[in-house]
């Protein structure tokens, strides 16, 4: 087709309707009518020769062709957004939405002033901060996190990603105080012989736990996947089930009574793991996105307690 005859605003409009499975939502999204929105969609479908979106038993769902269009749309526009962008970032007079990813429980840690920083600098602009447990690393390949904080390691392309060091940490378990293992010496073989929980970000894969314990040879029983670190105490209360946490997470879980903190066992203490700060090569050198980097984030992580 001649791409002369294609409006840039049909792109925008479909990202939003992608997002969205929603005609209403996405016209509210975009500050748009539900009936021009709508008019779009019509026009969408004639240039991509494809429903794109149809009805299912739950509402409107995407057809395989709309799947595979978003990561491609997200990356063209993310592109478009910087190719036109000014090479300056006055904070005071921006506006537009920072986007970061992260745990509800990291966020409390790692995060506790970024509103008012954020207010207080760059009062034009709103912060979302998503923390629905998932896979971050797709997300800000496709533009649609700014900024990340994670344990974890990128499984694929992790080319496509920087990241800097924001904290040190080490594992401790957490339990009942109930627990036999709330008391006593935490020996490697007790340890194994107690019934396990994991907090799953994407739900898949092993614990890092679990490959440390590969690596020496033994296993554990794993009864209880949580994709939530603050489901933790419940899980444990009044349970046999512990878990292994890093430490300041641990710390701030076991303020809910009845819950203790232990250390590993010795042959699991060995040295400890980074959380990092993620975000992807396409945002590396915008301006705004150096400000919040540079100015926001590291005031925020900065001083962070021992």
């Amino acid at each position: 087709m001649d791409l002369r005859a294609l409006d840039l605003n049909l792109l925008v409009i479909l990202r939003a309707l992608l997002a969205a499975q929603h005609v209403s939502r996405a016209a509210e999204q975009l500050g748009m009518s539900q009936p021009a929105v709508s008019r779009s969609l019509k026009r969408l479908r004639e240039v991509f020769d494809d429903p794109l979106l149809v009805r299912g038993p739950d509402g409107l769902s995407l057809t395989d062709r709309a799947m595979h269009l978003q990561e491609p749309l997200d990356r063209v526009l993310g592109e478009i957004h910087q190719l036109v962008s000014a090479t300056s970032f006055d904070p005071a007079r921006a506006s537009g939405s920072i986007r970061l990813g992260c745990l509800d429980l990291e966020a409390s840690i790692y995060l506790g002033d970024m509103v008012s920083v954020v207010r207080r600098d760059a009062p034009g602009m709103d912060l979302e901060i998503y923390s629905h447990p998932g896979d971050f690393f797709t997300r800000l390949a496709r533009g649609q996190l700014h900024l990340a904080i994670s344990g974890l390691e990128p499984r694929r392309n992790a080319d496509q990603f920087h990241r800097r060091v924001i904290d040190r940490t080490w594992s401790e378990c957490l339990m009942s105080a109930k627990h036999p293992l709330a008391s006593g010496e935490m020996t490697l073989s007790r340890f194994l012989d107690a019934n396990h929980g994991i907090v799953s970000i994407t739900g898949e894969g092993p614990a890092l736990m679990d490959d440390q314990l590969r690596r020496l040879g033994r296993s554990r029983r794993v009864m209880v996947r949580l994709s939530s670190f603050f489901n933790v105490p419940d899980a444990c209360l009044d349970s046999d089930v512990i878990f292994s946490l890093p430490h300041r997470m641990a710390r701030r879980l076991s303020q809910h009574g009845g819950i203790v903190r232990r250390p590993l066992p010795d042959e699991l203490r060995a040295g400890g793991f980074p959380m990092y700060l993620y975000w992807h090569a396409r945002h590396h050198a915008d301006a705004m996105h150096r400000w919040l980097r540079q100015t926001v984030v590291s005031e925020l992580l900065g001083d962070l307690e021992d």
